[in-house]
């Protein structure tokens, strides 16, 4: 089979829809990736996630509800008054459609079937359609899938567009749906298929597109995925610091360390081929457009022809060449347009601490004090622009604080404190980073509800829902509602950032996806039955809008219970 019938995976959608059990979806993932060609694999593993690009990708599919309700009716010849009528009644644009194309009130005589590639190929064209009439170019594309749907697959092209997918797979079932489908054997030890989920995590680890990790299991098996290179335009899974109470037990447990400063700025991850430079938030998001400065900088001074380094960007007061709060980098980092002003209203300075890649060559076993030397050679200072994080090495308690201090006092966040020998380990498995900050209670919580303002703010969205997480379980639990710490930026900043996010309205009151994080300062946690965490923020207010945060760094149950408990009022 050449190409499989994108009917075929809407089967698979509705089964993994039908289903709550990860097992069960994971044999369910695993029968179809069997079935997949493997020209097709890479697309169907992203369309399974909801996705027509890479989760790194900064292309957008660009089509928003309204125009969306415009094609259904093109294709269907149900009225666009008719489309929004079965909308409101579902809450789903998809099952909307769905009805529509199950009773339509026309057919065509070009009507085509579907494959997944068909489909695939037609959607990835969506976000370079640009300039005058784009809007009615992208209209037609979509028109011309919906008019060779089934009602089905009406349901399942309209839900991907939109970003709703709905059927409950995360990545982390689609690797194991990977190993199920082309690495496990029959009869095989627990302690070996450990062996092979550790070597698909390297994979994702260094490709971070479970696309090309399928198709190489499939062709290549585990030894393919063993020999996983570094792909430059890939973003790598970033190493995570742990956190620790004084410098003095680090020393104690390590004897001589490096103390860096922890830079109040954003986490980036660059790429350099020849000239082609991409920059990743560390979230793994592609914002190389937002930062044409930074991209120029990284081109004059980066000597090597190809590397990956890494690094804070400070936003910059261009009045007092002193740096400024992470907010102020936030504006750059949420901008699509005007981008050239804002880079001259917010200049930047960058400071690099690591590097993992160069020339061909993978470094992340190596000791990081041998990173380090390294990077030295390869960046060509441009004082208060491009330069090296300030860094120690020592075992000097007075010192270590000294330098602590005088981090603080520059109005950063603190200090990263860094085992001389220790590798690049992705994620946070290892206390070979370890952070050090101020004793200052903050909850990095996520934006899940919001409330329209009233007066003169009723543009805005000024209340906001936050949740925590369970950690077993990854439900997002609430904790309370905050609405004070931000100024009339932040509010616009908030509300531009959420409104794209909305799933649902009732008065003036609206549901969003989770995917906002912001730290956030209160007085005093308390026990309360309003909220589904049993707790509440007293007094909660804005710290900081975390851009570069996701879900997994939101602050845990168990973390909100041990605060409160270590209040001193337990019970």
């Amino acid at each position: 089979m050449l190409n499989m019938d994108y009917s075929l995976l809407t089967d698979y959608y509705e089964k993994l829809e039908a289903v709550s059990s990860k097992l069960k979806k994971t044999e369910i993932l695993s029968e179809l990736f069997k079935k997949t060609p493997t020209g097709e694999l890479g697309d169907a593993v992203l369309l399974l996630s909801g996705r027509v690009f890479p989760s790194f990708s900064q292309l957008e599919l660009g089509v928003a509800k309204q125009m969306m309700i415009k094609a259904i009716s093109k294709a269907s010849g149900f009225s666009q008054d008719e489309v929004e009528e079965k909308f409101k009644k579902t809450g789903d644009l998809g099952l909307a459609a769905e009805q529509c194309f199950g009773s339509r009130k026309q057919t065509t005589l070009l009507k085509k079937k579907l494959t997944i590639s068909s489909v695939f190929e037609n959607l990835k064209k969506l976000p370079f359609i640009s300039g005058e009439g784009s809007q009615e170019k992208k209209l037609q594309l979509i028109s011309e899938l919906l008019v060779s749907s089934k009602a089905k697959e009406a349901k399942y092209i309209v839900r991907t567009v939109l970003g709703e997918l709905r059927v409950g797979v995360a990545e982390g079932l689609i690797r194991d749906a990977i190993v199920s489908a082309f690495l496990l054997e029959k009869g095989m030890p627990k302690e070996k298929k450990n062996e092979i989920t550790d070597v698909v995590d390297y994979s994702w680890n260094l490709l971070s597109d479970y696309g090309q990790i399928a198709v190489i299991a499939k062709e290549k098996g585990i030894e393919g995925l063993k020999k996983v290179k570094v792909q430059l335009g890939n973003p790598i899974q970033v190493m995570l610091a742990e956190k620790a109470e004084s410098i003095k037990e680090v020393i104690e447990k390590y004897g001589k360390i490096a103390i860096e400063t922890k830079y109040d700025g954003m986490r980036a991850q660059i790429h350099k081929k020849k000239n082609q430079i991409w920059v990743y938030t560390r979230r793994l998001e592609d914002v190389t457009k937002q930062f044409p400065d930074l991209v120029e900088l990284c081109q004059k001074s980066l000597k090597a022809d190809e590397c990956i380094v890494e690094g804070e960007v400070l936003a910059i007061d261009k009045k007092t060449n002193t740096p400024m709060p992470f907010q102020m980098l936030s504006q750059r980092v949420q901008r699509k347009y005007d981008i050239d002003e804002m880079s001259k209203q917010i200049p930047i300075q960058m400071n690099l601490f690591d590097i993992l890649y160069l020339d061909g060559k993978m470094l992340f076993d190596k000791p990081l004090i041998e990173r380090r030397k390294i990077l030295e050679k390869q960046v060509k200072i441009i004082p208060k622009k491009f330069q090296l994080a300030k860094n120690l090495v020592t075992d000097d308690l007075k010192k270590a604080e000294k330098f602590y201090k005088e981090a603080l006092a520059e109005r950063q966040e603190g200090a990263m404190i860094k085992v001389l020998n220790s590798q690049y380990v992705f994620g946070r498995h290892v206390d070979g980073w370890i952070k050090i900050k101020p004793v200052m209670e903050t909850l990095d919580l996520v934006v899940v509800g919001a409330t329209w303002g009233e007066g003169t703010r009723a543009n805005w969205l000024t209340s906001y829902l936050l949740a925590c997480r369970d950690a077993k379980s990854g439900k997002l639990l609430e904790v309370g509602m905050m609405s004070t710490g931000l100024s009339e930026e932040e509010y616009k900043m908030m509300t531009s950032a959420l409104k794209p996010l909305v799933r649902e309205e009732k008065g003036r009151t609206v549901k969003v996806s989770p995917k906002i994080v912001i730290e956030v300062k209160y007085q005093e946690i308390q026990k309360s039955p309003t909220y589904e965490s049993g707790f509440a923020l007293r007094f909660p207010a804005l710290g900081k809008i975390r851009f570069d945060k996701g879900l997994e760094d939101v602050d845990t149950i168990e973390r909100v219970k041990k605060l409160y408990e270590s209040q001193g009022r337990a019970g």
